[in-house]
C-alpha cells in the first residue's frame, strides 16, 4: 500500500493551444483518486496548482510563454519534492508536458538527497530535447527532457546547482516524431531512444526487461512520464500533437504491469490530455486504467464496461 499524492498541473502554456490545462480535471472526473483507493492505496489530493507568472524572467523570443511556464516548474519541483520527502508517491496530473521541468527535477533533488541515481522512463511519440536554440516552434513542452538534463540552461528556471538527469539514464520509449536537430542532440547526449521500429523488432516486453535491470542494477529510482501521444491516435485521441503507429492499448498496459511487478517506480507524470479534443473522455478514462495497472490492479481483477 502506498500513499499517493496527486498534484495537478493544469499547464498548458508549454504547448501553443488551449485546453491541456482541463486534463487534471478530467482526470478525477474519470475517477482516477476513486481507482486507486479501491487498490487499497491512501490517496491525498492536494488540488490544482495556480502560480502567479515568474516575473523575475524576461521574456525570451525562442521560449513561449517562459514566465508562466517557469513558475509552474518551480511550483511543481517544490509539491513533488515536499510529496517524496514523506514517502508519498508524487502523481502529477497534467497539463502539457513542461510540466516535467518541475516534476523531474523535484524527484530527482530527492534521489540525490538519498544518495541513488535516478531514471527517467519517456513515454512519448517526441523526444522532447529541445532548447530555444533548437525548437522549431519555441514551445516549452518541447524542451523538458533538455532541461532537466542540463542542456538547456536559457534562463534561470530552476538554480543551476539543481540536481540533474544523466541523459544515459533517460529511456525514451514510443518515439517516433523527431526533429533534424533534435535527433542529433539525443545522439551525442547518448540518450536511449527506442522508436516504434524498435518495439517492432525487439518487443515491448524486452525493452522493459532491460531498462529495468538497468535500473535495478544501479539502485536507481523510477520516474515515469507517460505522455497522451505515446498512445496510438485511434484509441486515445484527447491530444493536440496525435502521430499515427503509437502504442496499443495492450503494449502500454504490459508496460506498466512490468513496472508494477518491479516495484521500481517512484513518482509519475500524466500528461497532454486535452478533453476539447478527447471523444466522449475516451483518453482520460483510458490513463486511468494504465495508471491501475501501475499500481496494482491484474487482468483478472479488470471489470468489464458496458458499450
Amino acid at each position: 500500500m502506498k500513499t499517493i499524492t496527486l498534484i495537478g498541473a493544469p499547464i498548458e502554456e508549454g504547448s501553443g493551444r488551449r485546453g491541456a490545462g482541463m486534463g487534471p480535471t478530467a482526470l478525477r472526473i474519470a475517477g482516477i483518486d476513486t481507482v486507486l483507493a479501491e487498490l487499497g492505496h491512501r490517496v491525498e489530493d492536494e488540488g490544482d496548482i495556480r502560480p502567479l507568472p515568474a516575473r523575475d524572467l524576461s521574456a525570451h523570443p525562442g521560449a513561449n510563454n517562459l514566465q508562466m511556464v517557469a513558475a509552474f516548474a518551480r511550483a511543481i519541483h517544490d509539491a513533488v519534492h515536499d510529496a517524496a520527502r514523506k514517502g508519498h508517491f508524487p502523481l502529477v496530473l497534467g497539463g502539457d508536458h513542461a510540466l516535467s521541468m518541475g516534476s523531474v527535477s523535484g524527484v530527482a533533488r530527492y534521489a540525490d538527497e538519498i544518495g541513488r541515481p535516478l531514471f527517467v522512463l519517456w513515454l512519448d511519440a517526441h523526444a522532447d530535447f529541445n532548447s530555444p536554440a533548437t525548437s522549431p516552434s519555441g514551445n516549452m513542452h518541447g524542451m523538458p527532457v533538455a532541461f532537466f538534463c542540463g542542456e538547456a540552461e536559457f534562463a534561470p528556471i530552476l538554480p543551476k546547482e539543481r540536481a540533474l538527469v544523466a541523459p544515459k539514464r533517460v529511456y525514451q520509449v514510443g518515439i517516433r516524431s523527431v526533429d533534424a536537430r533534435e535527433r542529433d542532440e539525443i545522439a551525442e547526449h547518448g540518450v536511449n531512444v527506442y522508436d516504434m521500429r524498435a518495439v517492432d523488432e525487439m518487443g515491448m516486453a524486452n525493452i522493459m526487461k532491460q531498462i529495468l535491470e538497468d535500473v535495478r542494477t544501479a539502485n536507481g529510482l523510477l520516474h515515469v512520464s507517460l505522455d497522451v501521444d505515446f498512445l496510438d491516435p485511434e484509441i486515445a485521441p484527447g491530444v493536440g500533437t496525435t502521430v499515427p503507429g503509437g502504442a496499443t492499448f495492450r503494449e502500454a498496459h504490459l508496460i506498466m504491469e512490468m513496472l508494477c511487478d518491479s516495484d521500481l517506480v517512484s513518482s509519475l507524470d500524466l500528461v497532454e490530455l486535452n478533453p476539447f479534443l478527447d471523444d466522449r473522455g475516451k483518453s482520460a478514462r483510458i490513463l486511468v486504467e494504465l495508471t491501475a495497472s501501475l499500481f496494482g490492479r491484474r487482468i483478472l481483477d479488470r471489470p468489464t464496461r458496458s458499450a
